[in-house]
């Protein structure tokens, strides 16, 4: 079965360009430069019928789903519970009354850790006492280590984003990996076999919490996927520059790139 894979935004948490900043790829006239928060989107047919799946919702997601042109979704798969992968939420509503129609939810899975923040933060929604009576439909499912949505198989990969566990996803031979410090020893096992990697890459300098290009780089060795994009960059690695650095078979993705990949 194939999909459709969209990046949706491939910045860091503050984006690129990133407020205050004049360097030289926040005032880049490359439209590669210009990085809205890390998400993806997976679109396609099931018995006829359309279906879209975003991994995570960030602050930027309405923007994301206005340029992408989307019109449904029908899961979120969510990595973990920073600002820049949640804050996005609300701007399901929308897309939920249309779903709703069919008699549906958004289905929103996520880790029991990550769960605990969303209905924190996103009380007047998720809370079984919930009043609003223009919330998003949506259903809050714990996320299994191997799941099937609509037809497609999916893999939960763990992951540390420095002391925190996050969860990365593979879907058929492709997977996504962001805001990794550590690729754990049993996640590779998982990881094998791929086409097509994409993985975060935030900068050449260290950060406790995130991988350098060369780690990313290492890593992406190690796994042999046929083409590895790099995501969650931030404004110190220009586009072109950067890629001209990069490995055969790596490069740096950017907003709205788009390709088949297959689910199973």
């Amino acid at each position: 079965m194939e999909a459709t894979l969209t990046f949706l935004g491939t910045g860091t948490s503050m984006g690129v360009p990133t407020l205050g900043c004049a360097c030289p790829v926040c005032t880049s006239s490359d439209q590669r430069d210009k990085r809205l928060r890390p998400s993806v989107l997976l679109r396609w047919q099931q018995n006829g019928q359309d279906r879209s799946i975003s991994i995570d919702t960030g602050p930027d997601f309405r923007i994301q789903g206005l340029r992408a042109g989307i019109s449904r979704i029908d899961a979120v798969l969510y990595t973990h519970a920073h600002a820049d992968h949640i804050l996005g939420l609300d701007d399901l509503r929308p897309l939920s009354y249309a779903i709703g129609r069919e008699g549906a939810h958004i289905r929103l899975l996520a880790t029991q850790e990550t769960a605990s923040v969303l209905e924190r933060v996103y009380d007047y929604t998720l809370s079984p006492d919930a009043t609003y009576k223009h919330r998003a439909r949506v259903q809050l499912e714990p996320l299994p280590d191997q799941f099937e949505l609509f037809g497609a198989s999916f893999t939960r990969v763990p992951l540390l984003h420095g002391n925190l566990e996050v969860s990365g996803f593979r879907f058929g031979r492709t997977a996504y990996l962001t805001d990794v410090s550590e690729i754990p020893e049993s996640s590779f096992a998982l990881l094998e076999g791929l086409d097509c990697l994409i993985l975060s890459a935030l900068r050449h300098a260290p950060h406790p919490n995130h991988a350098t290009v060369a780690q990313a780089v290492e890593w992406a060795k190690r796994i042999g996927a046929r083409q590895t994009w790099f995501t969650h960059i931030s404004h110190e690695l220009g586009h072109e520059q950067t890629n001209q650095t990069l490995p055969s078979g790596m490069a740096l993705a950017y907003d709205e790139l788009s390709f088949p990949v297959v689910l199973q």
